[in-house]
């Protein structure tokens, strides 16, 4: 007879045997155990659960209270005059002989106890998360990440643009150069490509194109620019809490820049322009419809189908992104925009109120209909 596989198996195997009238010696014989283990498994079919043993001691142990007591006396510190894990641990050599104890040990009990200590005097939070559900069309995500592509030769850092459905997961990427006329411009595509605008919150980190100032946990005071644009646009701005501690209330979007970022530009493109970039980028969109995220039975493609009718429509105007520059052709017949001149030479005139885009310059003369220059990276 092949020998139980677990103990579960083994107290079946004995109380089936005691039942065919084996007794409690010729069990232990049989299955080679002792007599309380025999009367445990006619007893009960579950085994005990095993003791945990108890946990070694280190060399630490004796001088737990005494960090702890440093730990308790910083509540009422100022923030930035607590203990450092080095201050705790040359107290202990210093004050307390405490050769034996290793900075590792000491830097790895603090880091544990320090959030612990809080909790028991009140001081501290107990942060608590519900797992997010999306209503189709409501929601979305923005954000921008850097990636690296050998423009016309030379390996430039560009940036990336990224706007995500939170329900269907479609996401909608466009690479720029600099500025910050590329934050409206992302969106005025992003939105042109998805066909509407999310009903409900679209949420965002506290980048300068769009606040101005944080005045608290969510308020802020925002960029007139950026005010106008989602005014516009319907836009219901949502921004996170500041710094790490806010990231994973847009982890969608910041999760969809790494994936993009590994599944599109490994290895570094190659490419004449943004333009064409941005074309291959259009392309790779497209093809991410097809795959399906995590566990979902369907790919994004079909959800987004549910979710794209559902968003509210497209304002049927215009809204300028460019910021207006006061342009002026100078004697050398050129335009200086910020730190650039442009190549093509223009009759010396009046300076003029014009819109400067993310890709074009746009000079305005007397007499002279409107011209475009194209704006390097």
């Amino acid at each position: 007879m092949a020998p139980p596989k677990s103990k579960v198996d083994l107290y079946a195997a004995i109380r089936r045997d005691a039942r065919a009238g084996m007794s409690y010696r010729a069990l232990m014989r049989e299955y080679g155990v002792g007599f309380r283990t025999v009367k445990a498994a006619l007893e009960s079919v579950w085994p005990e659960p095993r003791k945990k043993p108890r946990p070694r001691g280190t060399r630490l142990d004796a001088y737990k209270p005494l960090i702890d007591a440093m730990l308790r006396s910083d509540l009422d510190a100022p923030r930035k005059q607590r203990h450092t894990v080095k201050q705790i641990f040359d107290r202990l050599v210093d004050e307390h002989g405490a050769e034996a104890v290793t900075y590792p040990m000491g830097r790895a009990y603090v880091a544990d106890r320090r959030p612990q200590i809080a909790v028991e005097a009140g001081s501290g939070v107990v942060h608590a998360f519900i797992p997010q559900s999306h209503r189709p069309g409501a929601e979305a995500e923005v954000d921008f990440g850097d990636v690296k592509a050998r423009l016309a030769g030379e390996q430039v850092t560009c940036f990336v643009f990224a706007m995500r459905l939170s329900y269907s997961g479609k996401a909608v990427h466009r690479v720029f150069a600099c500025g910050r006329e590329t934050f409206l411009e992302g969106h005025v595509h992003a939105l042109s490509v998805l066909g509407g605008v999310p009903t409900g919150k679209v949420r965002y980190d506290n980048l300068r194109s769009a606040v101005s100032r944080v005045l608290s946990s969510r308020s802020r005071a925002e960029n007139e620019r950026w005010t106008a644009f989602r005014s516009h646009y319907g836009i219901d701005a949502a921004h996170c809490r500041p710094g790490i501690e806010g990231a994973h209330e847009k982890g969608g979007v910041e999760g969809q820049i790494g994936l993009f970022r590994r599944n599109h530009m490994v290895p570094v493109p190659e490419v004449a322009s943004l333009a064409e970039l941005n074309a291959m980028i259009e392309q790779w969109d497209e093809e991410d419809e097809r795959r399906r995220i995590g566990s979902r039975p369907r790919p994004v493609r079909e959800y987004f189908a549910v979710e794209r009718p559902l968003l509210q429509p497209l304002p049927d105007d215009s809204f300028e992104t460019g910021r207006l520059f006061s342009l002026r052709v100078d004697r050398f017949s050129q335009i200086s925009v910020r730190t650039k001149h442009t190549p093509r030479r223009h009759r010396p005139g009046p300076t003029r109120r014009n819109p400067l885009n993310r890709h074009t310059a746009q000079p305005t003369q007397p007499s002279q209909p409107l011209t475009q220059e194209q704006r390097n990276p």
